[in-house]
Parts: structure tokens; C-alpha cells; sequence
């Protein structure tokens, strides 16, 4: 027989044993990692905070090149902040717990399908981005090798780094093709 009324049924789940219980329990130890990624985020904001003034307050001394490498370290420091925050919010709604964000009109649209492979690859191309953004520093104080002021940068130096951010390109197209490989197969198939 149902009961009658608006109560709901009751949760008939069995009970884990033990060491289901402590297994499935040791998630929560991810929660001081996750905090201190918030620490770390709170580091980058200091850190974005000084160069923007520093870019603020010599911005007449600064030639046209200074500006750009200046400010193309302001998107590094968001990018990696980005970075932080999908590692900080997915990894936690994948591994630990849900933030039950449903109906909250600032939940982000990605967190809705977020699970290990998706995280994964939106992890790979922010790091494809950050390394993007390292490369085009490079490239822009490569015209100062020979130079008095010589930035450090040596031919091996770039084509190095060049290939690393190649290695990064690759590796992220892998994880891509691993996780789709993985999907199910949708429709008909003859």
C-alpha cells in the first residue's frame, strides 16, 4: 500500500560497512587542498593588484613594448586565477561534494556537465592559454637579444619553450580524443 499524504518516502539506501564508510568518507580530505588553492588565489590577486599599479604609476616612463609585456602579465595572472578557480570549484563538485548551485543566477554555465574528463580538458586548454601567453612574452623579448639590456632569452632558450607548448597542444588534444573515445555512441547504427 502507498502511503497518502505529501510525506516523502523514507531513504531505503543500505547501510555501508566500515570500510566503504571510511573510503568514501576520506574525500572530505581534499578540503583543506581546495582552501589553500583559495590562499593561493588570494596571492595572485595581491600580485595583480602591484603590477597594476606599478603599470598605472610608470605608464609615461613605459615604451609601447614595456606596456604590452606589462599587461600581458596582467591576463597571465587572470588566466592562472581562471585556472585556479575551475580546479577550486569543478574539483570539488567532481570529487568531494555537490554546491547545490542549481536555480543561482551566478552558477557557472560549465559547472553543469563538469565531470573528471571534462575537467580534465578544460584544464589542459587553460594551461594551452597560460603557455600561450608565457610564448608570446618570449617572442616579443626575443628582439632584445644582443642587447645591453639582454632579457636571457637564447635561441635554445625559445625553440625549448616553443616545443613545450607543442608538447601541451598535443597532450590536451589527447585527453580530448581519450575522453571522447570514451563517450557513448549515439543513434542508429546499420
Amino acid at each position: 500500500m502507498i502511503p497518502s499524504g505529501d510525506a516523502p518516502l523514507p531513504d531505503r539506501r543500505p547501510a555501508l560497512r566500515p570500510l566503504p564508510v571510511v573510503i568514501f568518507g576520506s574525500r572530505w580530505l581534499q578540503v583543506p587542498l581546495y582552501l589553500g588553492l583559495i590562499v593561493a588565489q588570494g596571492v595572485y590577486v595581491v600580485l595583480f593588484l602591484k603590477e597594476l599599479w606599478h603599470l598605472v604609476t610608470h605608464a609615461t616612463v613605459f615604451d609601447e613594448q614595456q606596456i604590452m609585456l606589462l599587461v600581458l602579465g596582467l591576463i597571465d595572472v587572470v588566466m592562472i586565477s581562471n585556472l585556479l578557480m575551475m580546479v577550486i570549484v569543478g574539483g570539488y563538485e567532481t570529487f568531494v561534494s555537490r554546491l547545490r548551485l542549481e536555480g543561482h543566477p551566478d552558477q557557472p554555465e560549465w559547472l553543469d556537465h563538469v565531470n573528471a574528463g571534462a575537467l580534465k580538458i578544460k584544464l589542459a586548454m587553460a594551461i594551452i592559454g597560460i603557455s600561450s601567453i608565457h610564448l608570446l612574452r618570449t617572442f616579443i623579448g626575443v628582439g632584445n637579444l644582443g642587447s645591453p639590456d639582454n632579457t636571457g632569452y637564447t635561441q635554445a632558450g625559445v625553440i625549448l619553450q616553443t616545443a613545450i607548448h607543442v608538447v601541451f597542444i598535443l597532450s590536451a588534444i589527447g585527453i580530448a580524443y581519450v575522453d571522447r573515445l570514451g563517450q557513448p555512441v549515439y543513434g542508429d547504427r546499420h
